[in-house]
């Protein structure tokens, strides 16, 4: 029992190492991140060296995987760049297996000496130094110490059993009978939900009891089959096309297990028996975890497309098309991206921007409402601005689950400003909707502006909306020249509105015009100039974050 303890707590801590690992890489990664999701073209190839890449960055390619998934529901990826991506996933999660490998190669990288520097090293940068990236570096360090130290309690727990004959003779059945090998690898990757996990599980067995190198093949290989259950368990609820990835990944693993099955079963049997029967090295499973997921990638990469159509044969069928703006968009802030939170920040960027690209378009329907006396256009700017409220309570809960992530300074003020940029683009929309009722009210009460009037409202409302076009284009593209511009037009648009609020009262004065009427014209100009006001928050939270 205490051994048993002692290797599943050796267990958890080379968990929790290798997820503390995995949040320091992607939060020192930041922004690199993004330049990795811009490369994700229909160039199957780039998906492929993506995938390897956040997955070495991530640490586990069951949570790249699953966030191929999310992308792939949010419309945000096709399934021909997904399946790249799937394939590098699969040779980035190699990486952590010759971490651990490395113990093998020299006394001074053994888990005991390598765990106390790693953790003494992490402890340092992270405590004594200033500089937020040393401090990210230095969770990466402590995640790495804290790995090694899991491995040496599993090490420790499983030693014992090095003479024990069930081992042996488990073993033994292992290597003789391929199903079963694979069978075990996929159950135990499944349980623990991570082939890096499992893997690592078996380079502890390897370093501290007997383990024949054919049992131990047949067992990576189903590990790579297990680890693809949280991919197919992810895609629960997801649209057919998502689920069409997930299947993809499952086929990717199972058609390469078993051409490899068949070449190693004859290897053993008419070529080389005896190396079966040798002892398995931690650096020999690191080998040919690597040979499997490199070659497999290798066969199958130039049948992709016979991947994806395959897929479509598992899940028959066409996606409805989206009911309404709410359901888009809760869609595309999917979940299963947090698993990547520099990917998910990327992706609720995308989602600000179209809530802000909405505003717009309603502000121009509810500024035409008034221009052209149009009672339609009025109804549609009031549907529309439910829509835009919906959306923003949809984008601020993720935003909340966002900010609870391992993401770095700079992320944190990005999710901040997203946060102080919906509730600008809210009221923007609440000031189209007063425009909107405005419009209402000015053609229930049969009231016409005169031609000055209307002249001059025209060129505020075309320099308001350009206004708010730019800080939309700022947010986009972190774009400083369109931030200028925003700068130059917000204080046009409050000369305007200067301007003319002094005319209309001229024209008051004058009894060119009735006050009713005044009333409707200086309430919105008014509300024009406060849209404008929000463009400029919107952009100052932009220049923040880019100098």
């Amino acid at each position: 029992m205490e051994l048993i303890i002692t290797f599943i707590g050796g267990f958890a801590i080379f968990l929790y190492g290798m997820n503390q690992m995995g949040k320091g890489l992607q939060k020192a990664a930041g922004n690199k991140m993004k330049q990795l999701l811009a490369v994700l073209t229909n160039n199957r190839f780039l998906g492929v060296i993506v995938g390897a890449l956040v997955t070495a960055i991530v640490q586990s390619s069951s949570a790249t995987t699953v966030m191929i998934v999310g992308f792939v529901n949010a419309g945000l990826l096709n399934l021909t760049q997904a399946v790249g991506v799937i394939m590098g996933a699969n040779i980035g999660t190699t990486i952590t297996s010759w971490v651990v490998a490395m113990g093998e190669w020299s006394k001074y990288l053994k888990p005991d000496n390598m765990a106390p520097v790693a953790i003494a090293i992490g402890a340092y940068l992270m405590f004594f130094t200033k500089d937020k990236k040393k401090k990210q570096i230095g969770e990466i360090f402590v995640g790495f110490g804290m790995l090694f130290i899991g491995l040496g309690f599993m090490s420790d727990a499983v030693k014992p059993y090095r003479t024990s004959p069930v081992f042996k003779e488990a073993f033994k059945a292992f290597g003789e009978n391929p199903f079963l090998g694979i069978l075990v690898g996929a159950v135990v990757t499944f349980l623990v939900q991570s082939s890096s996990a499992s893997v690592g599980i078996l380079q502890t067995i390897a370093a501290a009891t007997f383990l024949p190198f054919n049992a131990a093949v047949y067992i990576i290989l189903g590990q790579n089959i297990g680890t693809c259950m949280t991919a197919l368990l992810s895609s629960i609820g997801a649209n057919k096309t998502a689920k069409r990835a997930a299947y993809i990944h499952l086929l990717f693993n199972i058609i390469g297990t078993i051409i490899f099955t068949v070449g190693i079963i004859i290897f053993f049997t008419y070529i080389n028996p005896e190396m079966g029967y040798t002892e398995t090295t931690m650096t020999s499973i690191s080998i040919f975890h690597t040979i499997f997921n490199v070659g497999s990638t290798l066969l199958l990469f130039p049948f992709a497309s016979y991947l994806v159509h395959l897929s479509g044969k598992i899940v028959r069928g066409q996606d409805k098309p989206d009911a309404s703006n709410q359901d888009t968009v809760l869609r595309h802030l999917d979940e299963r991206i947090l698993e990547t939170p520099s990917f998910a920040v990327e992706n609720a960027i995308k989602e600000v921007v179209y809530m802000g690209r909405l505003a717009i378009e309603n502000t121009k329907i509810a500024t035409e409402a008034l221009l052209e006396r149009d009672v339609e256009k009025y109804q549609k700017a009031k549907e529309n601005e439910k829509h835009i409220n919906k959306i923003e309570r949809l984008i601020t809960d993720y935003l909340v689950k966002i900010s609870n992530t391992s993401i770095n300074e700079h992320q944190k003020q990005i999710v901040n400003n997203l946060f102080n940029s919906i509730n600008d683009i809210e009221r923007v929309g609440d000031h189209a909707e007063n425009i909107a009722e405005l419009a209402e009210y000015h053609m229930a009460n049969d009231l016409y502006l005169s031609d000055d009037a209307l002249q001059e409202l025209t060129q505020m409302i075309q320099k308001t909306i350009e206004t708010i076009e730019l800080a939309i284009d700022a947010r986009e593209n972190e774009d400083i020249e369109a931030i200028r511009k925003v700068i130059q037009n917000e204080e046009i648009v409050d000369t305007l509105e200067e301007e003319l609020r002094e005319r209309h009262i001229k024209r008051l004065s004058q009894n060119l015009c009735t006050a009713t009427t005044g009333v409707v014209f200086l309430d919105t100009i008014s509300n024009l100039e406060r849209i404008s006001d929000h463009a400029l928050n919107i952009a100052y939270y932009v220049k923040d974050e880019i100098l």
